[in-house]
């Protein structure tokens, strides 16, 4: 069941994405970290949609999202005593000016991959993707009743509030050169 709605969650907003990072994280803490400010900086301000903070993605993003992802799993498993501060070091190591701005470009990549569907790995759009899964739950005979019933809730409030629109289309075509090492190294977060 996890596997159909899974990666929708992260189509639901920065909360959703905030909550599957605590889910990775067995005892929240890297979750909480990620949005404390390191210290000496002033507190970040309120988390925003990230259809509010769309921009245009280059392959050097890309290329840093995908290499900082081990260094990234590696303090949520060794938890230092200053993980924001750990957190900024690996983002400026893998080139980003910090840790936010690297949170920046994974929900852009993020966002596009929502509406990437993994069987034909072409983009059709986050409600298709949903209207898919929603499809597959329904023909999977091995699930049980329960199971099947809370996967179509929560895919069908899901569906009430896909992902923003793309806005800056030559992110798609980017993300499509990237799909599979991008889709196997952001899926180990949805788990």
């Amino acid at each position: 069941m996890r596997e159909f709605v899974r990666p929708v969650a992260t189509a639901l907003g920065v909360a959703c994405l905030a909550a599957s990072m605590a889910i990775h994280s067995s005892d929240g803490a890297l979750a909480q970290a990620r949005q404390a400010p390191a210290a000496g900086q002033a507190a970040a301000p309120p988390a925003q949609p990230p259809e509010s903070k769309q921009l245009a993605l280059t392959d050097k993003q890309i290329e840093g999202v995908l290499s900082a992802k081990k260094d990234f799993d590696a303090i949520g498993d060794k938890r230092p005593s200053n993980v924001p501060a750990a957190l900024n070091a690996v983002a400026r190591k893998h080139g980003f000016a910090n840790y936010a701005e690297h949170e920046i470009v994974e929900n852009n990549i993020r966002l596009v991959l929502d509406g990437f569907d993994p069987a034909t790995r072409k983009y059709v759009g986050a409600e298709a993707v949903i209207k898919a899964r929603i499809a597959l739950v329904q023909a999977d005979k091995k699930m049980s009743a329960d199971d099947r019933k809370e996967a179509l809730d929560e895919l069908n409030e899901a569906l009430k509030s896909p992902s923003p629109a793309v806005t800056i289309k030559a992110n798609i075509d980017l993300v499509a050169r990237h799909y599979e090492k991008l889709a196997a190294a952001l899926a180990d977060d949805q788990e």
